[in-house]
Protein backbone atom coordinates (compact mmCIF):
# COMPACT_ATOMS: atom_id res chain seq x y z
CA UNK A 1 0.00 0.00 0.00
CA UNK A 2 2.87 2.40 0.82
CA UNK A 3 4.38 2.02 -2.65
CA UNK A 4 0.96 2.76 -4.15
CA UNK A 5 0.76 6.16 -2.45
CA UNK A 6 4.40 6.98 -3.14
CA UNK A 7 3.98 6.05 -6.82
CA UNK A 8 0.90 8.25 -7.19
CA UNK A 9 2.61 11.11 -5.34
CA UNK A 10 5.60 11.07 -7.70
CA UNK A 11 3.32 11.60 -10.68
CA UNK A 12 0.97 14.17 -9.14
CA UNK A 13 3.67 16.25 -7.45
CA UNK A 14 5.82 16.14 -10.58
CA UNK A 15 2.86 17.26 -12.71
CA UNK A 16 1.96 20.16 -10.39
CA UNK A 17 5.56 21.41 -10.25
CA UNK A 18 5.92 21.14 -14.03
CA UNK A 19 2.63 22.99 -14.54
CA UNK A 20 3.86 25.77 -12.27
CA UNK A 21 7.13 26.05 -14.19
CA UNK A 22 5.37 26.20 -17.54
CA UNK A 23 2.69 28.68 -16.42
CA UNK A 24 4.70 31.08 -14.25
CA UNK A 25 8.33 30.55 -15.29
CA UNK A 26 7.78 30.18 -19.02
CA UNK A 27 9.44 26.75 -19.33
CA UNK A 28 7.36 25.63 -22.30
CA UNK A 29 9.45 22.53 -22.92
CA UNK A 30 9.03 21.07 -19.42
CA UNK A 31 6.27 18.62 -20.38
CA UNK A 32 8.14 17.62 -23.54
CA UNK A 33 11.20 16.79 -21.44
CA UNK A 34 9.01 14.96 -18.94
CA UNK A 35 7.38 12.88 -21.68
CA UNK A 36 10.76 11.98 -23.17
CA UNK A 37 12.10 10.96 -19.76
CA UNK A 38 8.96 8.93 -19.10
CA UNK A 39 9.33 6.81 -22.23
CA UNK A 40 13.12 6.55 -21.80
CA UNK A 41 12.68 5.25 -18.26
CA UNK A 42 10.21 2.59 -19.44
CA UNK A 43 12.74 1.42 -22.01
CA UNK A 44 15.49 1.49 -19.39
CA UNK A 45 13.42 -0.65 -17.02
CA UNK A 46 12.84 -3.21 -19.75
CA UNK A 47 16.53 -3.30 -20.71
CA UNK A 48 17.62 -3.70 -17.09
CA UNK A 49 15.24 -6.62 -16.61
CA UNK A 50 16.33 -8.33 -19.82
CA UNK A 51 19.98 -7.70 -18.98
CA UNK A 52 19.42 -9.25 -15.58
CA UNK A 53 18.22 -12.47 -17.23
CA UNK A 54 21.77 -13.60 -18.04
CA UNK A 55 23.02 -12.96 -14.51
CA UNK A 56 19.96 -14.59 -12.97
CA UNK A 57 20.43 -17.66 -15.15
CA UNK A 58 24.11 -17.91 -14.28
CA UNK A 59 23.77 -17.43 -10.53
CA UNK A 60 20.66 -19.52 -9.97
CA UNK A 61 22.37 -22.30 -11.88
CA UNK A 62 25.46 -22.29 -9.70
CA UNK A 63 23.33 -21.86 -6.55
CA UNK A 64 21.48 -25.07 -7.45
CA UNK A 65 24.83 -26.86 -7.74
CA UNK A 66 25.88 -25.50 -4.33
CA UNK A 67 22.60 -26.57 -2.82
CA UNK A 68 22.80 -30.12 -4.16
CA UNK A 69 26.45 -30.37 -3.11
CA UNK A 70 25.56 -29.36 0.47
CA UNK A 71 27.55 -26.11 0.59
CA UNK A 72 24.52 -23.88 1.00
CA UNK A 73 23.38 -26.00 3.93
CA UNK A 74 26.85 -25.73 5.50
CA UNK A 75 26.82 -21.95 5.04
CA UNK A 76 23.36 -21.87 6.60
CA UNK A 77 24.65 -23.63 9.74
CA UNK A 78 27.47 -21.08 10.00
CA UNK A 79 25.14 -18.06 10.09
CA UNK A 80 22.31 -19.84 11.91
CA UNK A 81 22.90 -18.34 15.40
CA UNK A 82 22.80 -14.74 14.12
CA UNK A 83 20.04 -15.17 11.57
CA UNK A 84 17.79 -17.05 14.03
CA UNK A 85 17.69 -13.80 16.00
CA UNK A 86 17.30 -11.38 13.10
CA UNK A 87 14.97 -13.42 10.90
CA UNK A 88 12.33 -14.73 13.24
CA UNK A 89 9.94 -17.38 12.01
CA UNK A 90 12.58 -18.70 9.58
CA UNK A 91 13.68 -22.22 10.60
CA UNK A 92 17.35 -22.49 11.48
CA UNK A 93 18.07 -25.04 8.75
CA UNK A 94 16.13 -23.26 5.98
CA UNK A 95 18.12 -22.49 2.77
CA UNK A 96 17.02 -18.83 2.96
CA UNK A 97 19.76 -18.26 5.53
CA UNK A 98 22.43 -19.32 3.05
CA UNK A 99 20.98 -17.17 0.26
CA UNK A 100 20.74 -14.12 2.54
CA UNK A 101 24.31 -14.56 3.75
CA UNK A 102 25.65 -14.83 0.19
CA UNK A 103 23.66 -11.76 -0.89
CA UNK A 104 25.06 -9.73 2.02
CA UNK A 105 28.58 -10.93 1.22
CA UNK A 106 28.26 -9.93 -2.45
CA UNK A 107 26.92 -6.49 -1.49
CA UNK A 108 29.74 -5.86 0.97
CA UNK A 109 32.32 -6.72 -1.66
CA UNK A 110 30.72 -4.40 -4.22
CA UNK A 111 29.71 -7.31 -6.49
CA UNK A 112 26.46 -5.76 -7.79
CA UNK A 113 26.02 -8.28 -10.62
CA UNK A 114 26.13 -11.11 -8.12
CA UNK A 115 24.25 -9.43 -5.28
CA UNK A 116 20.96 -8.86 -7.12
CA UNK A 117 20.42 -12.46 -8.33
CA UNK A 118 21.40 -13.77 -4.90
CA UNK A 119 18.99 -11.31 -3.29
CA UNK A 120 16.16 -12.43 -5.56
CA UNK A 121 16.96 -16.02 -4.64
CA UNK A 122 16.80 -15.10 -0.94
CA UNK A 123 13.41 -13.43 -1.44
CA UNK A 124 12.15 -16.52 -3.23
CA UNK A 125 13.32 -18.71 -0.34
CA UNK A 126 11.68 -16.42 2.22
CA UNK A 127 8.50 -16.37 0.15
CA UNK A 128 8.26 -20.14 0.42
CA UNK A 129 7.59 -19.62 4.15
CA UNK A 130 5.06 -16.83 3.61
CA UNK A 131 1.50 -17.83 4.63
CA UNK A 132 0.06 -14.70 2.94
CA UNK A 133 1.73 -14.64 -0.45
CA UNK A 134 0.79 -11.04 -1.32
CA UNK A 135 1.95 -9.57 2.02
CA UNK A 136 5.54 -9.06 3.18
CA UNK A 137 6.70 -11.10 6.18
CA UNK A 138 8.81 -9.74 9.04
CA UNK A 139 11.82 -11.65 7.73
CA UNK A 140 11.44 -10.17 4.24
CA UNK A 141 11.23 -6.67 5.70
CA UNK A 142 14.38 -7.21 7.80
CA UNK A 143 16.17 -8.51 4.70
CA UNK A 144 15.06 -5.55 2.55
CA UNK A 145 15.99 -2.91 5.13
CA UNK A 146 19.46 -4.38 5.64
CA UNK A 147 19.83 -4.31 1.85
CA UNK A 148 18.99 -0.60 1.70
CA UNK A 149 21.66 0.63 4.13
CA UNK A 150 24.54 0.44 1.68
CA UNK A 151 26.14 -2.90 2.57
CA UNK A 152 29.43 -2.09 0.87
CA UNK A 153 32.91 -2.24 2.35
CA UNK A 154 34.74 -2.09 -0.98
CA UNK A 155 33.40 0.88 -3.05
CA UNK A 156 35.19 -0.13 -6.23
CA UNK A 157 33.22 1.96 -8.74
CA UNK A 158 33.28 5.16 -6.67
CA UNK A 159 37.04 4.96 -6.19
CA UNK A 160 37.56 4.29 -9.90
CA UNK A 161 35.37 7.26 -10.95
CA UNK A 162 37.20 9.62 -8.59
CA UNK A 163 40.60 8.43 -9.72
CA UNK A 164 39.67 8.89 -13.39
CA UNK A 165 38.24 12.36 -12.85
CA UNK A 166 41.27 13.42 -10.83
CA UNK A 167 43.44 12.58 -13.84
CA UNK A 168 41.12 14.60 -16.09
CA UNK A 169 41.36 17.55 -13.69
CA UNK A 170 45.16 17.33 -13.63
CA UNK A 171 45.42 16.45 -9.94
CA UNK A 172 48.72 14.66 -9.27
CA UNK A 173 49.18 11.99 -6.60
CA UNK A 174 45.44 11.88 -5.93
CA UNK A 175 44.20 9.25 -3.46
CA UNK A 176 40.86 8.08 -4.85
CA UNK A 177 40.55 5.66 -1.94
CA UNK A 178 40.67 8.34 0.76
CA UNK A 179 36.93 7.81 1.25
CA UNK A 180 37.50 4.13 2.03
CA UNK A 181 37.65 4.44 5.83
CA UNK A 182 34.71 6.88 6.10
CA UNK A 183 32.57 4.49 4.03
CA UNK A 184 33.61 1.54 6.19
CA UNK A 185 32.46 3.45 9.26
CA UNK A 186 29.16 4.45 7.65
CA UNK A 187 28.52 0.88 6.46
CA UNK A 188 29.02 -0.34 10.01
CA UNK A 189 26.69 2.36 11.38
CA UNK A 190 24.10 1.51 8.70
CA UNK A 191 24.04 -2.20 9.51
CA UNK A 192 23.66 -1.55 13.22
CA UNK A 193 21.00 1.12 12.58
CA UNK A 194 19.05 -1.19 10.27
CA UNK A 195 19.05 -4.01 12.81
CA UNK A 196 17.94 -1.67 15.60
CA UNK A 197 15.21 0.08 13.58
CA UNK A 198 13.62 -3.16 12.41
CA UNK A 199 14.37 -4.90 15.70
CA UNK A 200 12.41 -2.29 17.66
CA UNK A 201 9.53 -2.42 15.18
CA UNK A 202 9.37 -6.22 15.26
CA UNK A 203 10.15 -6.51 18.99
CA UNK A 204 13.35 -8.49 18.42
CA UNK A 205 15.74 -8.77 21.36
CA UNK A 206 19.11 -7.82 19.86
CA UNK A 207 21.01 -8.11 23.14
CA UNK A 208 21.91 -11.72 22.46
CA UNK A 209 25.36 -13.27 22.22
CA UNK A 210 25.29 -13.97 18.42
CA UNK A 211 24.35 -10.35 17.64
CA UNK A 212 26.97 -8.98 20.05
CA UNK A 213 29.66 -11.26 18.61
CA UNK A 214 28.73 -10.23 15.05
CA UNK A 215 28.72 -6.53 15.93
CA UNK A 216 32.14 -6.65 17.59
CA UNK A 217 33.60 -9.11 15.07
CA UNK A 218 32.41 -7.21 12.03
CA UNK A 219 33.79 -3.98 13.45
CA UNK A 220 37.16 -5.65 14.04
CA UNK A 221 37.17 -7.13 10.51
CA UNK A 222 36.45 -3.72 8.96
CA UNK A 223 39.28 -2.18 10.96
CA UNK A 224 41.68 -4.97 9.98
CA UNK A 225 40.81 -4.72 6.27
CA UNK A 226 41.32 -0.98 6.31
CA UNK A 227 44.67 -1.30 8.11
CA UNK A 228 45.89 -3.82 5.54
CA UNK A 229 44.75 -1.92 2.45
CA UNK A 230 46.00 1.40 3.79
CA UNK A 231 49.56 0.03 3.57
CA UNK A 232 49.43 0.34 -0.22
CA UNK A 233 49.42 3.40 -2.50
CA UNK A 234 46.02 4.29 -4.07
CA UNK A 235 46.62 2.62 -7.44
CA UNK A 236 47.77 -0.62 -5.78
CA UNK A 237 44.85 -0.47 -3.33
CA UNK A 238 42.42 -0.22 -6.25
CA UNK A 239 44.02 -3.26 -7.89
CA UNK A 240 43.71 -5.27 -4.68
CA UNK A 241 40.08 -4.21 -4.25
CA UNK A 242 39.22 -5.38 -7.75
CA UNK A 243 41.21 -8.58 -7.33
CA UNK A 244 39.43 -9.45 -4.07
CA UNK A 245 35.99 -9.25 -5.68
CA UNK A 246 36.95 -11.16 -8.84
CA UNK A 247 38.76 -13.87 -6.86
CA UNK A 248 35.77 -14.47 -4.59
CA UNK A 249 33.44 -14.85 -7.60
CA UNK A 250 35.70 -17.44 -9.23
CA UNK A 251 36.22 -19.24 -5.91
CA UNK A 252 32.46 -19.59 -5.47
CA UNK A 253 32.11 -21.20 -8.90
CA UNK A 254 35.12 -23.48 -8.55
CA UNK A 255 34.23 -24.40 -4.97
CA UNK A 256 30.64 -25.28 -5.81
CA UNK A 257 31.62 -27.30 -8.87
CA UNK A 258 34.36 -29.13 -6.96
CA UNK A 259 31.97 -29.93 -4.11
CA UNK A 260 29.47 -31.29 -6.64
CA UNK A 261 32.19 -33.47 -8.14
CA UNK A 262 33.14 -34.82 -4.71
CA UNK A 263 29.48 -35.53 -3.89
CA UNK A 264 29.19 -37.31 -7.26
CA UNK A 265 26.21 -35.30 -8.46
CA UNK A 266 25.58 -34.39 -12.10
CA UNK A 267 26.94 -30.84 -11.90
CA UNK A 268 25.99 -29.83 -15.44
CA UNK A 269 22.38 -31.04 -15.24
CA UNK A 270 21.85 -29.39 -11.87
CA UNK A 271 23.29 -26.12 -13.17
CA UNK A 272 20.91 -26.18 -16.15
CA UNK A 273 17.91 -26.98 -13.94
CA UNK A 274 18.68 -24.06 -11.65
CA UNK A 275 19.40 -21.75 -14.58
CA UNK A 276 15.94 -22.37 -16.04
CA UNK A 277 14.41 -20.42 -13.14
CA UNK A 278 16.50 -17.34 -13.95
CA UNK A 279 14.58 -16.35 -17.07
CA UNK A 280 11.16 -16.54 -15.41
CA UNK A 281 12.28 -14.52 -12.40
CA UNK A 282 13.79 -11.76 -14.54
CA UNK A 283 10.67 -11.48 -16.71
CA UNK A 284 8.42 -11.10 -13.64
CA UNK A 285 10.39 -8.02 -12.60
CA UNK A 286 9.65 -5.98 -15.77
CA UNK A 287 6.26 -4.43 -14.87
CA UNK A 288 7.34 -3.53 -11.33
CA UNK A 289 10.60 -1.95 -12.43
CA UNK A 290 9.08 -0.03 -15.37
CA UNK A 291 6.34 1.35 -13.10
CA UNK A 292 8.80 2.61 -10.48
CA UNK A 293 11.34 4.08 -12.93
CA UNK A 294 8.56 5.89 -14.80
CA UNK A 295 7.30 7.59 -11.64
CA UNK A 296 10.82 8.52 -10.57
CA UNK A 297 11.59 10.05 -13.98
CA UNK A 298 8.52 12.32 -13.79
CA UNK A 299 9.44 13.45 -10.27
CA UNK A 300 13.07 14.07 -11.20
CA UNK A 301 12.48 15.81 -14.56
CA UNK A 302 9.95 18.21 -13.04
CA UNK A 303 12.72 19.68 -10.89
CA UNK A 304 11.20 18.73 -7.55
CA UNK A 305 14.66 18.03 -6.16
CA UNK A 306 15.63 21.68 -6.64
CA UNK A 307 12.75 22.83 -4.43
CA UNK A 308 13.61 20.24 -1.78
CA UNK A 309 17.27 21.26 -1.75
CA UNK A 310 16.46 24.94 -1.33
CA UNK A 311 14.21 24.14 1.60
CA UNK A 312 16.88 21.97 3.26
CA UNK A 313 19.53 24.66 2.84
CA UNK A 314 17.25 27.29 4.38
CA UNK A 315 16.39 25.03 7.32
CA UNK A 316 20.03 24.08 7.97
CA UNK A 317 21.13 27.72 7.85
CA UNK A 318 18.29 28.73 10.19
CA UNK A 319 19.55 26.21 12.76
CA UNK A 320 23.00 27.77 12.59
CA UNK A 321 24.78 24.81 10.98
CA UNK A 322 27.37 24.91 8.22
CA UNK A 323 25.70 24.55 4.80
CA UNK A 324 28.74 23.76 2.65
CA UNK A 325 27.61 20.15 2.29
CA UNK A 326 24.26 21.10 0.70
CA UNK A 327 25.48 21.06 -2.96
CA UNK A 328 26.21 17.33 -2.48
CA UNK A 329 22.73 16.54 -1.13
CA UNK A 330 21.18 15.79 -4.56
CA UNK A 331 23.21 12.58 -4.52
CA UNK A 332 21.63 11.51 -1.21
CA UNK A 333 18.12 12.48 -2.33
CA UNK A 334 18.47 10.71 -5.67
CA UNK A 335 20.11 7.52 -4.37
CA UNK A 336 16.91 5.93 -2.96
CA UNK A 337 15.25 6.61 -6.33
CA UNK A 338 17.94 5.74 -8.86
CA UNK A 339 21.49 4.42 -8.52
CA UNK A 340 22.56 5.59 -11.99
CA UNK A 341 20.87 8.96 -11.40
CA UNK A 342 22.75 9.42 -8.13
CA UNK A 343 25.98 8.40 -9.84
CA UNK A 344 25.37 11.01 -12.53
CA UNK A 345 24.71 13.68 -9.90
CA UNK A 346 27.90 12.70 -8.08
CA UNK A 347 29.87 13.13 -11.31
CA UNK A 348 28.24 16.56 -11.80
CA UNK A 349 29.34 17.61 -8.30
CA UNK A 350 32.87 16.34 -8.92
CA UNK A 351 33.04 18.28 -12.19
CA UNK A 352 31.65 21.52 -10.78
CA UNK A 353 33.42 21.61 -7.41
CA UNK A 354 36.46 19.42 -8.07
CA UNK A 355 37.10 15.82 -7.17
CA UNK A 356 39.37 16.81 -4.27
CA UNK A 357 37.01 19.41 -2.81
CA UNK A 358 35.11 19.01 0.44
CA UNK A 359 31.79 18.93 -1.42
CA UNK A 360 33.19 16.39 -3.89
CA UNK A 361 34.25 14.10 -1.07
CA UNK A 362 30.87 14.42 0.66
CA UNK A 363 29.14 13.54 -2.63
CA UNK A 364 31.29 10.41 -3.05
CA UNK A 365 30.60 9.32 0.53
CA UNK A 366 26.85 9.87 0.09
CA UNK A 367 26.91 7.80 -3.11
CA UNK A 368 28.31 4.82 -1.21
CA UNK A 369 26.41 5.21 2.06
CA UNK A 370 22.91 4.07 1.03
CA UNK A 371 21.19 1.83 -1.52
CA UNK A 372 18.50 2.41 -4.17
CA UNK A 373 15.62 1.78 -1.76
CA UNK A 374 12.71 2.17 -4.18
CA UNK A 375 14.47 0.04 -6.80
CA UNK A 376 15.25 -2.68 -4.26
CA UNK A 377 11.69 -2.78 -2.96
CA UNK A 378 10.15 -2.77 -6.44
CA UNK A 379 12.45 -5.48 -7.82
CA UNK A 380 12.70 -7.77 -4.79
CA UNK A 381 9.05 -7.68 -3.78
CA UNK A 382 7.97 -7.70 -7.42
CA UNK A 383 9.95 -10.88 -8.08
CA UNK A 384 7.76 -12.79 -5.61
CA UNK A 385 4.52 -10.88 -6.32
CA UNK A 386 4.30 -9.27 -2.89
CA UNK A 387 1.99 -6.27 -3.22
CA UNK A 388 1.47 -5.30 0.43
CA UNK A 389 4.96 -4.27 1.56
CA UNK A 390 3.64 -3.17 4.97
CA UNK A 391 6.15 -0.79 6.61
CA UNK A 392 9.22 -1.89 4.62
CA UNK A 393 9.47 1.43 2.77
CA UNK A 394 9.21 3.59 5.90
CA UNK A 395 11.77 1.53 7.80
CA UNK A 396 14.11 1.46 4.81
CA UNK A 397 13.95 5.23 4.34
CA UNK A 398 14.50 5.75 8.07
CA UNK A 399 17.63 3.60 7.89
CA UNK A 400 18.69 5.58 4.80
CA UNK A 401 18.27 8.83 6.74
CA UNK A 402 20.53 7.55 9.52
CA UNK A 403 23.20 6.66 6.93
CA UNK A 404 22.95 10.06 5.22
CA UNK A 405 23.29 11.94 8.51
CA UNK A 406 26.21 9.69 9.50
CA UNK A 407 27.84 10.30 6.10
CA UNK A 408 27.66 14.08 6.51
CA UNK A 409 29.01 13.99 10.08
CA UNK A 410 31.83 11.56 9.20
CA UNK A 411 32.63 13.65 6.12
CA UNK A 412 33.04 16.76 8.27
CA UNK A 413 35.20 14.90 10.78
CA UNK A 414 37.53 13.57 8.10
CA UNK A 415 37.63 16.26 5.42
CA UNK A 416 36.44 19.65 6.68
CA UNK A 417 39.48 21.78 7.52
CA UNK A 418 38.90 25.48 8.27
Amino acid sequence: MALNYIWIAFFLIGFIVALYKMTFLGQLDIFTNMMTALFDSAETGFKISIGLTAMMTLWLGIMRVGEKAGLIQAFTKLVKPLFKTLFKNVPGDHPAHGSIAMNFSANMLGLDNAATPLGLKAMEDLQSLNPQKDTATDAQIMFLVLNTVGLSIIPTSIIAIRQTMAAEQGIANFNGADIFLPLLIITYIGIIAGMIIVGINQKINLLKLPVIIFTLGFGAAIYGLWRWLSLFPPEVMNQYIGAIGATIIILIFVGFITAGLVKKINVYDNFVEGAKDGFGTAIKIIPFLVAMLAAISVFRTSGCLDFILKGIETAVAAMGFNTEFVPALPVALMKPLSGSGARGLMVDVLKEHGVNSFVGKIAAILQGSTETTFYVLAVYFGSVNVKNTRNALYLGLLADAVCVIAAIIVGYLFFYHK
